[in-house]
Order: structure tokens, then sequence, then C-alpha cells
């Protein structure tokens, strides 16, 4: 049995499907997240051509600092429902 065409295949589905999530998902923080598990499975595919330099800045660049960026710009632009709520009543 061939473990390498398995860990692929597995890897690879999991990348689909994270990568369809990060369209799908309304809730950006939850794209943000599906995102680095996107990003993370692109870099076990390199580990699995023995690029490891690539893996290792896919991991420093992209899920360390692009996804530390998002994930900050999220934060500071997204509106709590209460604080809305509470705008709402103040303006009428």
């Amino acid at each position: 049995m061939n473990y390498e065409l398995i860990a692929f295949a597995l890897f690879a589905a999991m990348t689909l499907a994270s990568a369809v999530g990060v369209v799908l998902m309304q809730d950006p923080w939850h794209s943000a997240l599906l995102l680095g598990v996107a990003l993370l499975s692109v870099a076990v595919h390199y580990v699995m051509l023995a690029a490891e330099f690539v893996a290792m800045m896919q991991v420093l660049v992209y899920v360390g600092g692009v996804l530390v960026l998002i994930t900050f710009a999220v934060m500071l632009t997204q509106r709590d429902d209460a604080d809305a709520d509470a705008d709402e009543v103040v303006q009428a």
C-alpha cells in the first residue's frame, strides 16, 4: 500500500475543503482560520515534494505574517451586535 499517495490525497482534500470554506464562510474570522488551514496544508505538500525551505517560508511568511495581519484587520473592523443596537437606540 502506498502511504504517500494516501497522505497526498488526504491533504489535497483538506486543502480543497478549506479553500472552499474560505469563500463560503460568512464570518470573516472563520474564513481567516480556514485560510490558515489551507496555507498549512499547502506547506505539507511542499514537504512531500522535498522542498523543506519553501515549506518553511510558506509557514513563516503566509501563515505567520499575512494571516496575523488579516486577523488584526478583522478584529479592528468587526463590529459587535451589542454596539450596533446601542447606536440605534442613541440615534433614535
